[in-house]
């Protein structure tokens, strides 16, 4: 019962901080008030799923077998963190250099065609970012 609990408060929190933020927007509040709130909170969850999880297998960890054993646990999990962050961070930087490169590259097409070439190499070189930050997760993931 307390492991599903402990799945479900963390899922109400962020639906919550979500709908508080969009009110806050609409009665006025700065785009980035909202937007480091709903950060914040984030972070507030993020650390509650790594604390519980850790705490809740120290205190079943009697034994030196059990305690070899959550270790490993807590080793798996975590390097399946890191591979999700990875490909999550490396993806965010694809976006934005993508974000600011593409619409150049689309604005010095339609000026100039021939530049079609040059331009839109600057757009593959922020995707290959997000692609690197996928490799390596892979390789984390393979390597647990």
């Amino acid at each position: 019962m307390l492991k599903y609990l402990c799945m479900f408060i963390p899922a109400v929190f962020l639906v919550i901080s979500v709908i508080v933020c969009m009110k806050s927007f609409e009665k006025g509040k700065s785009p980035k008030r909202t937007v480091l709130t709903q950060i914040f909170s984030f972070l507030g969850v993020a650390s509650f799923c790594l604390i519980v999880p850790i705490v809740a297998h120290a205190a079943d960890a009697s034994t030196a077998a059990q305690a070899a054993d959550a270790a490993a646990s807590n080793a798996t999990g975590l390097g399946y963190i890191s591979a999700g962050l990875s490909t999550g961070l490396s993806c965010i930087g694809g976006g934005i250099a993508v974000g600011g490169s593409a619409p150049a590259a689309i604005g010095a097409t339609s000026e100039d065609p021939k530049n079609f070439g040059k331009s839109i190499i600057f757009v593959a070189l922020g995707e290959g970012c997000a692609l690197y930050g996928m490799l390596i997760s892979i390789m984390i993931i393979t390597a647990l």
